[in-house]
């Protein structure tokens, strides 16, 4: 998900989300997040929503905003690429991903994900393993550099761990956006000019796209005949790993041949959704 700081309480593409899912009995909604996609699968009649997370904030926010649906909704404390057919409970009919970090996380400066609010490098979504910090403090300059290039797809990374190792140790998110603002400078009315850095350090301490490679195709393992998993990314290499997946899976017949995006007035409503890319596939009957 996007930076920006806004309510975590508007879920992004909603319509197409439930377009493509709300004939499903059963949903496995593999980042629950706060629960906004959770609660209009719900509304839109699908019969229960397995809500999956490794964030235990997010899943008590989602329990209590969903509790209106009693049973329908049930959370699940988990990394997406844990999540086999124990946990689902048999063959489900949807799945969905919104990918990233939502607005509650970036809100929560004692989290660390953001680089608006001060707080402890932390980034991490479930409170285990080296935390941002760590890497920063504890990389060399070239691997520093070379984290920040791929993950941030930062071309000044060099730069920019230049700058870190010099200013080590660096303890809070105030204290790293300084250095690397100071390192490249700031266009006036431009994205702030750590946030390609804070973004591929976040992707880094919580292994995002490991997960999401590993996760992908266990879930087509989950679906029935008919079924159908979503997948809202918001940067290009999530989004590449998800074509590469639904394109080289035999078990699947791809229902975007490109991305969906947002619309214009969702966008300015909602900035969160400002990249967001929408991929949809639906598993192939055995006979095919």
């Amino acid at each position: 998900m996007t930076d920006d700081a806004t309510p975590p309480h508007e879920p992004v593409m909603v319509a197409e989300v439930t377009g493509y899912l709300r004939d499903a009995t059963t949903v496995l909604d593999m980042t629950v997040g706060a629960g906004g996609h959770a609660g209009a699968l719900l509304d839109a009649g699908v019969d229960l929503v397995i809500g999956i997370d490794r964030d235990a904030t997010a899943l008590a926010l989602a329990s209590g905003r969903l509790a209106v649906f009693g049973d329908r909704f049930r959370p699940v404390a988990s990394r997406f690429s844990e999540v086999d057919e124990s946990v689902a409970g048999g063959p489900v009919e949807g799945i969905l991903y919104d990918l990233g970090v939502s607005s509650m996380q970036l809100d929560e400066s004692e989290r660390g994900f953001g680089y608006r609010l001060d707080g402890p490098l932390d980034m991490r979504m479930g409170g285990d393993g080296p935390t941002a910090a760590d890497l920063v403090n504890g990389l060399s300059e070239e691997d520093l550099a070379n984290l920040i290039f791929e993950f941030g797809q930062e071309h000044r990374s060099r730069r920019i761990a230049r700058a870190v190792v010099r200013a080590r140790p660096l303890e809070t998110t105030d204290a790293l956006a300084r250095v690397v603002a100071g390192a490249v400078g700031r266009r006036p009315g431009g994205p702030h000019p750590a946030r390609r850095t804070f973004q591929a350090l976040r992707i880094a301490v919580n292994r995002e796209l490991e997960e999401l490679a590993a996760s992908l195709p266990r879930a087509v393992d989950l679906l029935v005949p008919g079924g159908r998993v979503v997948v809202i990314a918001y940067h290009s290499l999530e989004d590449r790993i998800v074509k590469r997946t639904f394109r080289d899976d035999e078990r699947l017949m791809v229902l975007t041949k490109h991305p969906r995006m947002p619309s214009d007035d969702e966008v300015a409503r909602n900035p969160r959704a400002r990249a967001a890319k929408l991929r949809a596939a639906q598993r192939r009957s055995e006979a095919a």
